[in-house]
């Protein structure tokens, strides 16, 4: 089916593919690799088999998590799947048939210790629509979807007779370690060498990792990762260039659920991400609800996860941001005193598009983007301009085409961009400080001098 671009893009496909059904997981161990398998369906004629790897795990780590609870975090991988899936149609409804998610009961115990078994009732089903309304918010925004609308999302859990309707959260209480979810950009960086000052045992988890990333974590000292490969269904990819419904979810959410069962396989207590306070900010009001890109990073989902997470997965693991108290500006100022990073550290997202599969990842600054000059302002005023230039290959503020996207950073001429970037605000007394630092030097480049006359 080729859909055409039109204001009823939408209500076409909505009604013609009235029902997103997550059919059922599975799982194996193939090798040194827990394979995971996922069957989603598209009523009538769509479906999807995505598949999760989490590498070094043997049936002895599994013997020792137990088959109840292992199902339980894999059912619950595969829900957090769904709105990457589910965005190509918009589906009114989604039905649950891999696991129950709204029956009520009464809380039963295991006669093992280690095992706690907590009843599914409709607190799940809420938290899980909260999560798509306010996380797919850019998406929704940027196909002018009505999700306000009455019953724009119905998700149901059909429990046939005999089914069992209770999960099991993981209960042991594993070892005082932290697992860093790490990728190739400053904040985790500098997450992992706080901790490291601190002298805790940490380790680092990443999901698919890039050259980058990997360089990182060699630069790092982290010498046995914990590698997770997340594989995107072909199909989805398709459907794209086709013309079906896309945009922005909550990946950070994904991470979320696969560092708690990476928390339960390999015994670790603590989850360290490195989320900040300019995260909490959003980027403009659609329908009368503020639209945050960085919604799956706020202090509002960590809260939300933590407490679904402390009830239905696992009891004893900590999930917090070690960042939540530091700004933007603030966590560039610590990163600049890493100066070994510089050379491999990669802030830009555009630098792994691929268009839908057209086109390969650059895997490098682009230059261009919102995110490359937000970290260019931010790491200015601490870093000298040699160094700086270096890392990214050119003066970002001696180009002249840079001027609209100041500005929208700024918050001047439009909403904040769709990027993780740091608070509007934040971004003005960064350049206002490179602004200060270039007067010292004789020497101000093009943006800083338009500044200069904004303000």
């Amino acid at each position: 089916m080729k859909v055409q671009n039109s204001k009823l893009k939408t209500q076409s496909l909505r009604r013609k593919y009235p029902r997103f059904v997550y059919e059922k997981y599975s799982y194996r161990i193939s090798g040194h690799k827990l394979e995971i398998f996922f069957n989603f369906v598209i009523e009538p004629d769509i479906s999807f088999k995505p598949k999760i790897t989490i590498k070094n795990v043997n049936k002895k780590i599994l013997d020792r998590v137990g088959e109840r609870v292992l199902k339980n975090l894999i059912f619950h991988l595969g829900l957090i799947e769904i709105p990457s899936y589910w965005k190509a149609t918009c589906s009114p409804e989604i039905e649950i048939q891999a696991g129950p998610l709204s029956m009520k009961a009464s809380p039963l115990f295991s006669s093992s210790t280690n095992f706690r078994l907590v009843s599914i009732n409709k607190e799940q089903t809420k938290w899980w629509k909260d999560l798509i309304m306010k996380g797919m918010g850019q998406f929704f925004y940027e196909n002018k979807i009505n999700f306000k609308k009455p019953n724009f999302l119905r998700i149901s859990s059909p429990n046939p007779r005999g089914k069992n309707l209770t999960i099991v959260r993981f209960s042991p209480r594993p070892k005082k370690r932290f697992l860093v979810p790490t990728h190739e950009g400053k904040d985790s960086i500098v997450t992992l060498e706080k901790l490291k000052a601190q002298k805790k045992e940490i380790n680092a988890f990443v999901v698919n990792p890039t050259k980058a990333a990997m360089n990182v974590l060699k630069v790092g000292g982290i010498k046995k990762p914990i590698i997770v490969e997340r594989k995107i269904d072909p199909v989805l990819l398709k459907l794209n260039r086709k013309g079906f419904l896309n945009g922005h979810t909550p990946f950070t959410a994904v991470l979320s659920f696969l560092s708690v069962i990476c928390a339960v396989l390999f015994n670790y207590r603590e989850i360290a991400f490195s989320n900040e306070k300019s995260a909490d900010e959003g980027n403009l009001k659609y329908l009368g609800k503020m639209i945050n890109h960085q919604w799956s990073k706020s202090s509002d989902f960590e809260r939300k996860f933590r407490f679904y997470s402390k009830k239905y997965l696992a009891k004893n693991i900590h999930y917090f941001s070690f960042l939540r108290n530091y700004t933007e500006l603030e966590i560039a100022e610590m990163f600049s005193k890493y100066p070994k990073y510089f050379p491999v550290f990669l802030s830009c997202n555009e630098a792994y598009k691929t268009a839908s599969g057209t086109k390969k990842p650059t895997r490098k600054w682009c230059c261009q983007c919102p995110k490359c000059l937000f970290v260019f302002a931010i790491l200015y005023p601490f870093l000298e301009e040699k160094k700086l230039v270096k890392i990214f290959g050119k003066n970002l503020f001696k180009d002249k085409k840079l001027l609209p996207l100041m500005k929208s950073l700024m918050g001047q001429g439009g909403p904040k961009p769709f990027e993780c970037v740091g608070t509007k605000k934040e971004s003005r007394l960064a350049f206002k400080l490179s602004l200060e630092k270039a007067k010292k030097s004789g020497r101000i480049p093009y943006l800083l001098l338009k500044y200069q006359k904004i303000i």
